[in-house]
């Protein structure tokens, strides 16, 4: 932002000069030069220097713009045709979430048609999540927009981004990368929770997939920390 004023009042000041300095009435004898190499070599030079030094930041942010150093919690989205399968790979809890269909909701209990699973993912608030993406068949993409996430789940490939969510509640989505007859019917149910709900949840699954007790005590000293 900074940089771009800069240049936006440095080339406002260039046209205000030439808009007073060179017209008819200040200069009647208009000049018959029809270019300067030195100028043309320095206009073109400077910004060559400017997007030079801009990019060297730019890339940085970039990098860290998907990806987080020191993540709370690591899932990983698996595109299938038509569904989605969540894994957690610290703790080996692996399950998919179908579709439910138009005779499966239930609109008294304010599920909508076509957005609803059988199996929400699960997620805690005020945590850094780091997400993986990938597919088994075609390409998918998992996508959010309160989360500010939509990123492709490409098969035979893994694609990251992380986010951070800050309010409880129920977050729909839906595959935005036709993928099939049923793209339009691929819906993402995530339920945000606070982190004892979360750890309470994941206790459950760990108990009916029997985990081994060091995966449960790798999770509580997570966050503890």
């Amino acid at each position: 932002m900074v940089i771009i004023t800069v240049i936006s009042l440095v080339v406002l000041a260039l046209l205000i000069w030439c808009a007073v300095r060179y017209n008819s009435k200040a200069n009647p004898v208009a000049s018959k030069n029809s270019h300067n190499t030195l100028l043309e070599i320095v206009w073109t030079a400077i910004p060559v220097i400017i997007l030079v030094v801009i990019a060297v930041p730019s890339y940085r942010l970039l990098y860290y713009m998907d990806r987080i150093e020191d993540p709370e919690l690591t899932i990983k989205v698996i595109g299938n045709q038509w569904y989605w399968t969540y894994e957690f790979p610290d703790d080996e809890i692996v399950f998919d979430s179908l579709p439910l269909s138009d005779d499966e909701i239930d609109v008294a209990a304010g599920q909508h048609r076509r957005l609803e699973v059988d199996t929400p993912l699960i997620l805690p608030v005020d945590t850094d999540i780091r997400i993986l993406f990938t597919a088994t068949d075609v390409i998918h993409a998992w996508t959010i927009p309160a989360f500010g996430v939509k990123l492709d789940n490409v098969p035979g490939r893994t694609n990251e981004t992380w986010t951070r969510i800050t309010i409880p509640g129920k977050y729909y989505g839906q595959c935005s990368e036709l993928c099939g007859i049923d793209h339009s019917f691929m819906p993402i149910v995530v339920h945000a929770v606070s982190k004892e709900e979360f750890e309470a949840w994941r206790q459950d699954q760990l108990a009916d997939a029997g985990a081994a007790p060091d995966a449960v005590n790798r999770f509580a000293a997570l966050t503890q920390e």
